[in-house]
């Protein structure tokens, strides 16, 4: 080491020391303020508890401050052992100031003025993940812009409390601290991402709250990771806009999103709420969705029912329907002449196309009541306006739809199945048998928005839906219509779609149909971070056929063991040696393991032998998939959106996906989801 970086090195470990004396102050600060808010709160909720009740606000007030002091102390002792990962240098040009800025995972300040380390989410720590050396700009979430001239990037490698070395480059951060962290585990991968986001991925986290945003990344390429730091950043920097309650996590399994979910306290967001895609929209339909109804997994020979072109024709049946019940609504009267025209009455109609058919029912009864109102004035006929209200009281909403969505939906499937010569007596049978796959609910929801709602729901302002993929276009759709006020993040990768008939294949519905290709955006995700060299050549052979070759991944240069193939004579044989290769991997430190079975009663077979093996497993084989350590068992469908440090695919069809785009879908998935070591059961 030279002299001035030696000397440099001195400072920053200075630098270093400095930043953890205030954190451990502000640690013993927050300690005694928990202790006493606590003390406070006790005490009133036992006068409360007493019957005070007079004291309850000051309970409420005493609960809330309580809770900051408590999440105060969380974010600096989780800055403890490394309070910032970043440093930028820079002139601001337009007011003429030099700042040298450290950059952490959690602000960290000294006091109420003073910052000593600027939290990730913050404007200017933008500048660090984008920006070169040089001039440049960099904008705060009310538009206006700055101009720098940035005059040094520079990223720490920090390990329990210790500054091993630091990297000046002019990119966000350097390849060799990258490398080394995507050679850990995956719990110390997603605790240390922050430091290493990239250019392409911190455009999408940082992107407007305001837009849709649509993003196809190849796997590892992070889309879950930037869908939580998106979370965070605009929580952060958009909270008198948006409340933590009008968030939602949406995915398509539980495992998935307990995965999520797992990782969001550590980016400082809590009390969001989180779905499986059936549970979202089944919850939108309010009361109209019974508790003995069913849920389904979808047919695939019904897979018509998850394209666009069945939410078209259904919105075209519900037009019609709109127009057969209001198409003659006017109102004379032979003592007050003409009370509605129809003119009148279709400039309300149209002027509220989101408007329910009883909704618009509503709104004409107060149209009418408001113009007898005025109509009667000055009339010659005593107490006209009493008469002529009692008269039309109800005259439309006593004719509003009050019957089962089902109705409706079995008369348009025979619609439906007339216009496209479809045989619909078993999906009609589901039906009055109260049996819906999602794709069903879809539709009901539709019905729902279009014929019955009594108000629009504004209860999400942002939804973010991972493995976009594996549901069809009317799932959108239907998202998109009902809660127009909504914005989305959609994560996908169309070569990861398993539900291969049902789900999405490519793109094009979504982003010229469904979302507004003018304001709305979409962006690629191309490189992965996931898979060493030798995993990602493996999978780029099957992407190919998965994709026809539309989308490639750019593996980040990362070399591990070569993948390993796992030959066995019978089935005990092959237990055997996947029993030993998972305890082996976890006396080696991996945290992670999954055998990845391609259906769901091999998976079953292989988990019970493996357990009466003494293989360790969870007592339950789905249990916690995504979030505890050890060896599972698990589907294809099941590992969607995970991740592990070592993959073993049980008996997959090496030749048979150079044919079967979907089953090289599949393989695809399987294979990718291997962080370090992946093997076969040939």
């Amino acid at each position: 080491m030279d002299k001035k970086k030696e000397k440099e090195m001195q400072e920053e470990r200075k630098q270093l020391e400095s930043c953890q004396t205030v954190i451990k102050e502000n640690i013993a600060v927050y300690e005694k303020q928990v202790e006493e808010r606590h003390k406070e709160y006790q005490a009133l909720y036992k006068e409360v508890q007493s019957g005070n009740v007079e004291l309850y606000d000051q309970l409420f007030t005493a609960r809330s401050l309580e809770e900051h002091s408590q999440n105060q102390l969380h974010k600096n002792e989780a800055a403890l052992d490394k309070p910032f990962f970043g440093r930028i240098d820079y002139a601001n040009l337009d007011e003429r100031l030099v700042e040298s800025i450290y950059i952490g995972k959690h602000g960290v300040q000294r006091d109420k003025t003073h910052v000593v380390i600027v939290d990730w989410r913050a404007p200017i720590s933008t500048v660090y993940y984008e920006n070169e050396l040089g001039k440049g700009t960099y904008q705060i979430p009310d538009g206006r812009e700055y101009h720098i001239d940035l005059n040094l990037k520079r990223t720490y490698d920090i390990e329990n409390g210790k500054l091993q070395g630091f990297y000046d480059s002019d990119v966000a951060a350097n390849d060799e601290l990258l490398v080394k962290y995507l050679s850990k585990n995956r719990d110390a991968v997603l605790g240390d991402i922050i430091a290493t986001i990239q250019k392409e991925q911190n455009n999408i986290i940082r992107a407007n709250p305001f837009h849709n945003i649509i993003v196809q990344g190849v796997a590892g390429s992070g889309k879950t990771t930037v869908a939580m730091h998106r979370i965070s950043y605009i929580m952060y920097n958009y909270k008198e806009r948006f409340t933590s309650n009008e968030f939602c996590i949406v995915g398509g399994s539980d495992i998935l999103i307990d995965y999520i979910t797992g990782g969001l306290p550590e980016l400082d967001v809590y009390d969001v709420k989180h779905k499986r895609m059936d549970e979202l929209l089944t919850y939108l339909l309010k009361k109209e969705w019974k508790k003995k109804y069913k849920l389904v997994p979808p047919d695939v020979k019904y897979a018509w029912k998850s394209k666009l072109l069945f939410a078209k024709e259904l919105e075209n049946y519900l037009e019609q329907l709109r127009f057969h019940i209001l198409g003659n609504s006017v109102v004379y009267d032979e003592d007050l002449g003409m009370i509605l025209s129809q003119k009148n009455n279709d400039n309300y109609i149209k002027g509220n196309p989101d408007f329910s058919i009883n909704r618009l029912m509503t709104g004409l009864d107060e149209r009418l009541r408001a113009r007898i109102k005025t109509l009667s004035q000055g009339h010659e006929i005593e107490n006209i306006a009493k008469k002529k209200q009692a008269q039309y009281k109800g005259y439309f909403s006593s004719h509003q739809y009050k019957g089962s969505l089902l109705t409706i939906y079995l008369r348009f499937l025979e619609s439906y199945g007339n216009a496209y010569f479809i045989d619909m007596t078993e999906v009609s049978e589901k039906i009055k048998r109260e049996e819906f796959d999602v794709y069903d609910v879809a539709a009901l929801l539709l019905i729902y928005y279009r014929v019955v709602q009594k108000k629009p729901d504004e209860e999400f302002g942002q939804i973010f839906i991972d493995e976009a993929q594996d549901f069809g276009p009317i799932v959108y759709y239907a998202l998109r219509t009902v809660l127009p006020k909504c914005f989305f993040t959609i994560m996908g990768d169309v070569s990861q779609n398993v539900n291969y008939e049902t789900g999405m294949n490519d793109w094009r519905d979504m982003t010229t149909k469904i979302f507004n290709a003018d304001t709305d955006e979409f962006r690629l995700l191309s490189k992965s971070y996931r898979n060493t060299i030798e995993i990602s050549e493996f999978a780029g052979k099957i992407l190919d056929r998965a994709s026809k070759g539309a989308y490639k991944i750019e593996p980040v240069i990362r070399h591990g063991k070569p993948v390993s193939y796992i030959e066995s004579i019978s089935m005990a044989e092959a237990i055997g040696q996947i029993g030993e290769l998972c305890e082996k991997a976890l006396r080696e430190g991996y945290e992670t393991i999954a055998i990845i079975c391609f259906e769901e009663k091999k998976a079953d077979e292989v988990y019970q032998r493996l357990y009466k093996q003494g293989t360790s497993l969870s007592e339950n084989r789905t249990q916690d998939a995504g979030s505890t350590k050890g060896a599972k068992v698990l589907t294809v469908q099941e590992t969607k959106g995970l991740e592990f440090d070592c993959v073993i695919l049980w008996k997959p069809d090496l030749k048979g996906y150079h044919e079967n785009p979907k089953l090289a879908k599949q393989m695809y998935v399987a294979a990718t989801r291997a962080l370090h070591e992946l093997y076969i059961v040939a």
